[in-house]
């Protein structure tokens, strides 16, 4: 196809729509657009709304630990079975993560939203009613899937209803909401019995259900399934009723009108030139993200503290309190720092960090500095959480619902997220395997994984603050 080729290869007429510069004010220093009139409260409320959806995420993840020693001994688990209970939630996410984009380009952002919420529903309520141990792994499965779509949708719904100036803080509060509700499940888990907790599971969904009715589609999916009138009314609701939306809304109109003529993604389409860039970019983020060692140090952190020679409760509150705090401060300053040097602080961090935990093992394997050993384990794994929730753990979400095309944003998402969800499985599986062969060898490698995520970011990686969805596609194509 003729349009295919000119947009391939820059042909400044066919591009053009995608790079339709906005007649609003703009702030020469910043390069953020104000919208004249306009009022953000609809943006905070969706964005709270979705976000509930994140701190679900964080419940799913978050509810085996604490409750282990008891649903094992209520329900007669062996270590095998509570093992599969745990770890069937990530493949649950890999089967959302796979069906995530599709559904949300089918139904909408708001229907996967409330297709989730279901799920994770039905899910709670096999557990809590669980008398065996396949309706509990039933339960954790759909969760798992719940938590996948989950996992996409929200930080693209997001992305695609703020505006620019807001964009990266608001994604990022998709990883700070994961957090809290892993760690909220954690101090509450230590209360209540493990059914009840289940049923607090059902909570955020009620209010992702309940709070659906009251904000809007998003406007960049609505303008793509042709909904013109619904488009207008939704990013008329989203700026303020006083809001001039003019401009915006014909840039966004272009842009999909750009789109509409190319034909529909598929998967083989994103290694198409025009995409791979993009796609690597997703990819890439995903895989640095979770093979840098993330899940093996979450999922095993009070063994590594023990392993090392302190206190395993203490240090696991003070991992849970610094990620905490850390994930906090990022949405503050995402906008204000950029994704790239946060990325590139951040990965360096992960390299400090391991390699500090890594020498800590390995005096302690040798005999060495044994006094010194376990307070170099505890900073360097406290170095490495801090450092990943600044960066590693939020910035590639909120990078990926920002590159991708919309006519490939369901597909080349999905796949991000397969690819995350996969890391993560891989990782925590491997990681005991590692550290059986070698407890510092493993630190060490990952040390390497996050050396060569430095390099990526500065070679790959483009810089998305303060541009409009339609601006950075232009730039990835250029």
């Amino acid at each position: 196809m003729a349009l295919e080729d000119d947009i391939s290869n820059g042909d400044p007429e066919v591009r053009a729509p995608l790079v339709h510069q906005p007649k609003n004010k703009v702030d020469e220093e910043d390069g953020t657009t104000h919208h004249r009139g306009g009022n953000q409260w609809m943006v905070y409320l969706s964005t709270f709304v979705a976000v509930c959806g994140s701190y679900e995420f964080g419940c799913c993840v978050g509810y085996s630990s604490p409750t282990e020693s008891a649903i094992m001994e209520d329900l007669s688990l062996s270590t095998a079975e509570f093992s599969m209970f745990g770890s069937i939630l990530t493949f649950g996410a890999m089967i959302g993560a796979i069906t995530s984009g599709p559904i949300g380009d089918l139904i909408g952002r708001k229907g996967a939203m409330r297709v989730a919420s279901a799920v994770c529903v039905a899910g709670w309520l096999a557990i809590y009613f669980a008398k065996g141990v396949i309706p509990l792994d039933i339960g954790r499965l759909a969760s798992g899937y719940g938590m996948g779509v989950y996992s996409y949708v929200v930080p693209v719904f997001i992305a695609e209803i703020a505006p620019k100036e807001l964009r990266g803080a608001l994604t990022a509060a998709n990883q700070l909401l994961i957090v809290c509700g892993v760690s909220v499940s954690f101090v509450i888990g230590t209360f209540v019995t493990w059914r009840a907790l289940a049923l607090i599971g059902l909570i955020p969904c009620a209010v992702v259900v309940f709070g659906l009715f009251f904000i809007p589609e998003s406007p960049r999916w609505l303008a793509k399934t042709g909904r013109h009138r619904d488009f207008e009314a939704a990013l008329q609701k989203l700026r303020g009723k006083d809001a001039d939306i003019s401009d915006e809304a014909a840039e966004i109109q272009d842009y999909i009108e750009t789109l509409e003529q190319l034909p529909k993604a598929k998967i083989l389409d994103l290694f198409q030139r025009r995409y791979l860039r993009s796609v690597i970019i997703g990819v890439g983020l995903m895989v640095f993200q979770q093979f840098g060692g993330i899940n093996g140090i979450c999922f095993y952190v009070s063994n590594i503290f023990e392993s090392a020679g302190f206190s395993s409760s203490l240090g696991t509150i003070i991992y849970a309190v610094l990620q905490v705090v850390v994930t906090a401060l990022n949405t503050v300053v995402i906008d204000r720092a950029g994704r790239k040097p946060l990325l590139l602080v951040a990965a360096t961090g992960l390299v400090i960090g391991c390699l500090l935990t890594g020498t800590s093992f390995y005096l302690k394997g040798h005999g060495l500095a044994v006094n010194t050993a376990p307070i170099l384990a505890v900073v360097g794994i406290l170095v490495y959480i801090g450092f990943f929730s600044a960066g590693m753990g939020s910035v590639p979400w909120v990078v990926m619902s920002e590159i991708f095309p919309i006519n490939i944003k369901g597909v080349a998402g999905s796949l991000a997220t397969l690819v995350n969800w996969f890391g993560a499985w891989a990782v925590s599986y491997t990681f005991n395997f590692l550290v059986d062969w070698s407890s510092y060898g493993t630190f060490f490698l990952y040390a390497a994984i996050n050396a060569l995520a430095i390099v990526f970011v500065i070679t790959v990686v483009p810089e998305t603050k303060g541009r409009t969805l339609e601006q950075i596609q232009a730039a990835i194509n250029a």
